[in-house]
């Protein structure tokens, strides 16, 4: 039986009938191929973004099997957590740089060669960071969101996570995107290669982002994800609200607007420094 068979067997059964020592163990296995890139929550074939379901479910059984335990790191310094989702263990030959300074990353998140972190910063367990992105300081890599190459996530940006509902797409971020400071990225929104994220934008599955360029709108449609374009330089505006009171009263709501697409002069402003790396 293969892993992805015998994970599904597993997640299906009450945990009072689970072996848990057997299942402790695949779920070892299952934590081995996640933590190494080997296995994705999601992953793009043929252009298309896919959940695999299997895989936030092997990630949930970890949950069920594990009890709270006491993890010491350092001197005096403890965190209480599930036994099952310790933290990464990297060492130098990973390629992976981390600046001192209290950041995180639990046992199940994949960082490839040339990621930066700078403190304090968490990546939460399914998450994929591809080769050469920086993670700014105070920014949030949730569970299962996938991170292509040469991404740079700014301080205080946020990609959300999710393990469920166990089919939902996680927020993807695609190759040499730039996400600005203080940004949301939320309920499996996917900002397609080369896009520009501007400080203070938040996007999720209710956002309607208008494109002034292309004069249209994208919204999330039934299981269709949020999709910003390819190239697409998205900034905060804001459109009124309909209604006589509202405006009499003057009231608008905040609204993400695509304002143009990169050229020479956009990525000028967004091209990563090599040296930091």
């Amino acid at each position: 039986m293969v892993l992805e068979e015998e994970i599904e067997v597993l997640y299906d059964k009450e945990p009072a009938a689970l072996d848990r020592r057997k299942a402790l163990r695949k779920f070892e296995e299952f934590m081995f191929f996640l933590d190494h890139g080997e296995i994705r929550a999601a992953e793009n074939i043929g252009g298309k973004w896919q959940v695999h379901a299997w895989v936030k479910k092997g990630i949930l059984l970890g949950f069920r099997l594990g009890a709270i335990k006491d993890m010491p790191v350092g001197s005096g310094l403890h965190y209480f957590d599930k036994e099952t989702f310790p933290l990464k263990k990297l060492t130098v030959d990973d390629g992976v740089r981390i600046v001192p300074g209290g950041s995180s990353i639990r046992s199940g998140a994949f960082l490839a060669r040339g990621v930066v972190c700078m403190p304090p910063m968490y990546i939460n367990v399914g998450a994929y960071v591809d080769e050469g992105t920086m993670v700014d300081s105070h920014a949030l890599v949730g569970s299962c969101a996938q991170v292509g190459k040469r991404v740079h996530l700014s301080a205080a940006s946020q990609l959300g996570g999710v393990l469920e509902p166990i089919g939902a797409l996680p927020v993807i971020v695609e190759d040499d995107v730039f996400i600005g400071g203080n940004c949301g990225i939320y309920e499996g929104t996917v900002v397609q290669r080369r896009a520009v994220i501007a400080a203070g934008v938040i996007l999720t599955g209710g956002t309607a982002v208008y494109d002034t360029v292309r004069k249209t709108v994208y919204r999330k449609d039934g299981n269709q994800p949020l999709v910003i374009p390819e190239h697409a330089v998205v900034v905060p505006g804001s459109r009124p609200l309909a209604g006589d009171w509202a405006r009499e009263h003057g009231l608008s709501i905040t609204t993400p607007v695509i304002i143009k697409y990169r050229d020479e002069k956009t990525d000028a402003s967004t091209a990563l420094e090599g040296t930091l790396r």
